[in-house]
């Protein structure tokens, strides 16, 4: 007999002591949940499940930054994927429509007119080719779709570890700090011409560079707790800047936060050694690990970081709802 959407109880967990509950679907975040929840990167108000009797068949999570009020991500939608009894898809689109509605009435915590936030995926850089990730993936995206979002982007993760080499740069290039935040800002706006990035190629429609370079900047860079003196520009001997650097730590790993090579210096293969310098300064910071991502469509990136070493531990899917 298929269970129904309509039939199911729909709601938020009550608080953390709902978590065992939470995490009975697998996913690799499972274990940064209780963290979240106590650094109010996730709430339990957040955080819907979808259940017949005592039987979890779906859940979601809402994630946002440690300065945010309201959330940022959509970054948890799992279904039972054993489930045979129902319609995966159906109980996904009726769990996030539900959630939806609950979280985002008029005003509250998006201000009305604008879309919710952005829908993420962790898969497999590879699940386009094995049968069971592809329909895990591909239920997730339809239900998703199906409430009115559209495919944005997918990225590659990848990883270095404490003991890899450590990427040796050319001698091309000199390095040193940033003069400030104009400094920084100025070169992040001039790095945007001709970006590969998907996300700022959006802002760049409806904003200058200055001004994208500059919300960036607040949003993100801005709120890292790690030193400044970590990051890094890149110049050629008379000192004129070919690119930048930024590593830092988020809230849960070492990163290479942001890498970018300025136009006119692009093609010269000064990526990698900016990449070098990055990793570097981490690595004499003693990490286990730095993470860094970029989008598939960056191949130039891509390839910079297998040439430096990184390993690729998963891809990741983007969709957004259009304003």
């Amino acid at each position: 007999m298929t269970v129904l959407p309509n039939a199911l109880t729909v709601r938020p967990i009550t608080g953390p002591e709902e978590l065992e509950l939470f995490n009975r679907l697998p996913y690799v975040q499972n274990p940064e949940f209780a963290d979240d929840l106590a650094k109010g990167r996730r709430r339990p108000s957040w955080m819907w499940v979808a259940l017949d009797g005592d039987r979890l068949l779906a859940r979601l999570s809402w994630w946002c930054r440690n300065h945010d009020d309201a959330p940022f991500l959509l970054d948890v939608l799992d279904v039972d994927d054993s489930a045979r009894d129902v319609d995966r898809v159906g109980v996904a689109e009726h769990l996030l429509r539900t959630a939806n509605e609950a979280l985002f009435p008029e005003g509250v915590p998006v201000p009305q007119g604008t879309p919710p936030p952005e829908y993420l995926r962790f898969v497999p850089a590879d699940w386009r080719e094995d049968g069971a990730a592809r329909r895990t993936v591909e239920d997730r995206v339809h239900a998703v779709e199906r409430v009115g979002a559209v495919p944005l982007v997918e990225r590659l993760r990848y990883e270095w570890f404490a003991g890899y080499p450590v990427p040796r740069p050319s001698g091309r290039l000199r390095f040193r700090g940033i003069e400030g935040t104009e400094d920084i800002l100025g070169l992040m706006a001039r790095a945007l011409e001709g970006t590969l990035d998907a996300h700022d190629r959006v802002d760049l429609d409806e904003k200058s560079a200055e001004e994208v370079a500059a919300a960036n900047f607040a949003d993100e860079f801005a709120n890292y707790t790690t030193p400044r003196d970590w990051w890094r520009v890149a110049t050629l001997p008379d000192g004129e800047p070919v690119g930048f650097v930024i590593p830092a730590r988020n809230a849960y790993h070492p990163i290479i936060a942001y890498i970018a090579v300025l136009p006119e210096h692009r093609g010269n293969g000064y990526i990698d050694d900016l990449l070098a310098e990055g990793t570097r300064v981490l690595a004499e910071e003693g990490v286990s690990s730095v993470r860094a991502a970029t989008d598939v469509g960056n191949a130039p990136m891509a390839e910079a970081f297998t040439r430096a070493g990184y390993d690729t531990i998963s891809a990741v899917v983007n969709m957004t709802w259009t304003k």
